[in-house]
């Protein structure tokens, strides 16, 4: 068996970007990011099929599509839908995809994969799962898909909410 410090080297330290440092190896592992609005989030590090940055040329618009789809892309022959995370969970604040590259979740369920856009990637973290308490002061639309939020100990009334890859990929929102 293969414990969590033999499946990162033994230092548990990404030397290639130094910015997605992992600190510990308590919990669960978890991608950290931010949406538009600056509000941040996480998921499952199981429960994601790959992070990429992109050149949004590599983003083709759809017509008549879902305000909340940025297009389709694609991925390595798969052609699969691009979301605005933060559109997705009921934000007014729409990504800015006016710049170079912007940060991509591909997320996956059986044979359902869906690309998230968020504003930024900040780190990989160990995360207890047993500290999540219910979300607050959130609305009813981004309620429906966390799993619940970890208050930050650093940053007064400053949540990181846990996604819940599951219902977004099942979620009746795509269908609008």
């Amino acid at each position: 068996m293969v414990s969590k410090s033999d499946f990162l080297g033994g230092s548990g330290q990404n030397h290639f970007r130094p910015e997605l440092q992992i600190e510990s190896s308590e919990g669960e592992l978890c991608l950290r990011f931010y949406i538009s609005s600056h509000q941040e989030f996480a998921l499952l590090a199981t429960e994601i099929r790959e992070v990429i940055e992109l050149s949004p040329d590599r983003i083709t618009p759809i017509p008549n599509a879902s305000p909340l789809l940025l297009g389709a892309l694609n991925l390595r022959g798969r052609v699969i839908w691009v979301a605005d995370l933060g559109q997705f969970l009921g934000e007014a604040t729409a990504l800015n995809t006016d710049r170079s590259q912007i940060p991509v979740i591909a997320i996956e369920e059986q044979d359902t994969i869906v690309a998230l856009a968020v504003e930024e990637i900040t780190c990989m973290d160990w995360l207890d799962i047993k500290h999540l308490v219910a979300p607050t002061s959130v609305s009813d639309t981004m309620a429906a898909f966390l799993r619940g939020e970890w208050i930050l100990e650093s940053k007064k009334n400053q949540y990181l909410r846990l996604l819940d890859q599951t219902a977004i990929l099942r979620s009746e929102r795509w269908a609008g």
